[in-house]
């Protein structure tokens, strides 16, 4: 990809984010019911691509065996309110009902509490319970003081998340985590991330994870551009996490599942982002809109409550359905949002392909605007998918 110059010395390549891209349609098309939406990972098999993210305002118990019912996977934070207090709803209630003035400081006091080993047990045999596949995600600097309560609460699958993750971690303070050490004395699959390069992709794929997260401050809540300066918009760092994955599955005949998360907000984005070659995608504020998710019309990432340099707001959101409304449906508006899972479905049905894996091989254009220069044709006028 050509360089542009910044200035004499310094140049950059140009990234796309998914409102600058669109889907261009096969020589064939399909009936979205015959359309495969399932993915698998390890030993786990899912019939949709989703994963909730690991964030209190979208992700609690209740909601995640809901994801799992539907057939997604959600995805606990093992270092949130669940985890630090008795009665977590009484904490999300408090927060619902803060000015925004009064929310840094409720954020402060109620994550400073400390984590307990025996609520990191329950939770996850609430889930396990349930019967679904339980999924829950710690940051790097507590992964190994976590570890053997996860292991103790039979957890099935681990994702290890931060603003930014790397395979070569750089301290003065102490012997930081060696990730690919870790993860290969674990008997579970684990998830790392956020990355947004290709050799950052490339190096987690290589300590041994069954997944990359891909996706470093585009999400809604993120304010992690304006704080630190650092981002990949979203389209080209899936991409770059695909070539990684290629290279690697031809070193290694390993293939690790690339999954996009954050800044996608609409169906369509979750398609372009596949397109891209997400195999899955993890969904923040898109599921806050449920009317059942523990945000109660709010939404906020776990950067907004570090203690020293927070990277988020909490946001409000309209709520649109419950959670099993926003992602299969029925949809009563026309702005994307609702169903999701029948969205993915129908673009992949309307271009001609029937896996995930297959619509990954489809054309993309750069457009002019985030609506792709659509002009309503015969297809849309005719409702012919």
């Amino acid at each position: 990809m050509a360089e542009l110059d910044i200035g004499k010395g310094k140049s950059a390549r140009r990234a796309w984010g998914l409102d600058e891209i669109a889907i261009v349609p096969s020589r064939r098309t399909r009936d979205p019911e015959q359309v495969d939406l399932s993915w698998e990972i390890d030993a786990f098999r899912f019939d949709l691509p989703f994963m909730s993210a690991a964030t209190d305002s979208v992700t609690s118990p209740a909601t995640a065996i809901e994801m799992g019912r539907l057939g997604g996977v959600g995805v606990l934070n093992l270092e949130g309110l669940w985890t630090r207090h008795d009665d977590p709803d009484a904490c999300l209630e408090r927060i619902a009902s803060l000015d925004d003035s009064e929310v840094s400081a409720a954020f402060a006091e109620l994550y400073a509490a400390p984590i307990r080993p025996e609520l990191v047990v329950a939770r996850i045999a609430e889930i396990n319970a349930a019967g679904v596949v339980s999924c829950a995600a710690v940051s790097p600097q507590r992964t190994e003081m976590l570890a053997p309560y996860v292991v103790e609460a039979e957890l099935d699958l681990l994702v290890i998340q931060g603003t930014v993750v790397s395979a070569e971690h750089v301290s003065r303070g102490g012997e930081p985590l060696n990730l690919k050490q870790f993860i290969r004395s674990l008997d579970m699959p684990v998830i790392v991330g956020g990355c947004a390069s290709y050799p950052a992709a490339r190096h987690l794929m290589q300590t041994g994870a069954a997944g990359v997260l891909v996706g470093v401050g585009p999400g809604q809540t993120s304010s992690t551009k304006q704080v630190l300066g650092v981002g990949v918009p979203q389209a080209t760092a899936i991409a770059d996490a695909r070539a990684a994955r290629m290279r690697h599955l031809d070193e290694t005949g390993v293939y690790v599942h690339v999954i996009a998360a954050g800044g996608m907000p609409t169906g369509g984005d979750v398609a372009k982002a596949v397109v891209c070659g997400a195999d899955a995608v993890m969904l923040g504020s898109p599921l806050a809109a449920a009317t059942n998710a523990p945000g109660r019309g709010w939404h906020w990432g776990m950067s907004a409550a570090h203690a020293t340099l927070p990277r988020g707001v909490r946001v409000p959101v309209t709520p649109r359905g419950t959670l099993e409304q926003l992602v299969t449906g029925p949809a009563r508006d026309h702005d994307g949002r609702v169903n999701l899972a029948g969205a993915l479905a129908t673009s992949m049905a309307a271009c001609g392909y029937d896996s995930v894996k297959d619509f990954q091989t489809a054309d993309l254009v750069v457009t002019l605007s985030s609506d792709g220069g659509a002009d309503g044709g015969a297809g849309d006028a005719l409702g012919l998918l």
